[in-house]
């Protein structure tokens, strides 16, 4: 199937079409509609978490506590998941959870990305001793187990904000990112078109930003897609081993709440919800990859198209 580019697109830069061309494959996957779909309605989710507490005040997922109901409930009409072990509504909860994912996980990757992609393209650009140190540097973060990492600073240092956990993960996350973007920079910078930049005069920082860095975006949002998920995931784990933010409720925090106070197989309304969410959140994140993937290899575009 060819894509036509439309009359309004043609005056636009090479990148901007590219990512217009892919985002109408994207929209016409079927593996990424599913997964756009499923994005769509969690984004709701996190928006309407600002809802609950305007709409009473007995409904805030941290401090809102029903006067008559000061234990675990079941689902009623007043509190549609019921209620958890102080009389707190569980659905609010799942609505504030929605939006902590979507803040650690999208600002952990975009971070880990931005890093990655700004060491790649130097380290693939510059070459020689810069290559090594950069690299170098990656591979000894890269052998470093995440999850590990942290429990071991929260053991030392107590229990972390959310945005320490947030800087953590993206600490440890560029250098994945980083080795792909310099394999393929290191292919971008032997084209005609790098070198006719040389030849015109153009600065080493404006072939980075104007020449190489729009042809690894595509690669890099790819790559943006899994580092949200296995964000997603370590917060989780993290506030489940109870290392996470007491201050901040989310899914993670929610399973832990339920498994500290012994209610793991007597309130299945309680358990279940935020770990189903956890899992669809992280396989929505996950069929944009696929879907993604299949755009940008042209050879599993062709079996796609046939």
């Amino acid at each position: 199937m060819k894509d036509n580019i439309t009359s309004s697109t043609r005056n636009l830069p090479y990148w901007s079409q590219a990512l217009l061309e892919n985002w109408g494959r994207l929209r016409r996957n079927p593996t990424g509609r599913l997964g756009l779909i499923l994005l769509l309605a969690f984004a709701l989710m996190a928006a309407g978490s600002f809802i609950p507490p305007l709409v009473s005040p007995i409904y805030n997922p941290m401090h809102g506590v029903d006067p008559v109901i000061s234990h675990t409930s079941g689902p009623s009409l007043k509190h549609w998941l019921g209620t958890d072990f102080i009389g707190r509504d569980i659905f609010s909860q799942l609505l504030a959870g929605a939006r902590v994912a979507f803040m650690v996980g999208i600002t952990a990757a975009f971070m880990s990305v931005v890093l990655g992609v700004a060491v790649g393209i130097l380290a693939g650009y510059a070459g020689g001793w810069i290559d090594t140190i950069l690299m170098r540097t990656a591979d000894m973060i890269m052998v470093m187990p995440t999850l590990l990492v942290v429990l071991m600073a929260a053991a030392l240092f107590g229990q972390l904000s959310i945005w320490t956990i947030v800087a953590m993960i993206a600490l440890f996350r560029w250098p994945g990112v980083s080795r792909v973007i310099r394999a393929q920079t290191l292919s971008l910078k032997q084209r005609p078109f790098i070198e006719a930049a040389r030849i015109a005069g153009a600065s080493h920082v404006r072939i980075m930003t104007r020449h190489l860095l729009p042809n690894v975006l595509p690669l890099a949002l790819l790559y943006m897609t899994f580092r949200v998920t296995s964000a997603i995931i370590i917060e989780a784990a993290l506030a489940f081993l109870g290392f996470g933010d007491p201050t901040t409720v989310s899914w993670g925090m929610m399973l832990q709440w339920v498994w500290k106070t012994g209610h793991m197989f007597q309130a299945p309304y309680w358990l279940l919800p935020p770990g189903i969410c956890i899992s669809l959140l992280t396989l929505s994140f996950y069929m944009l990859a696929r879907a993604m993937d299949e755009i940008l290899d042209p050879r599993l575009r062709r079996q796609g198209e046939s």
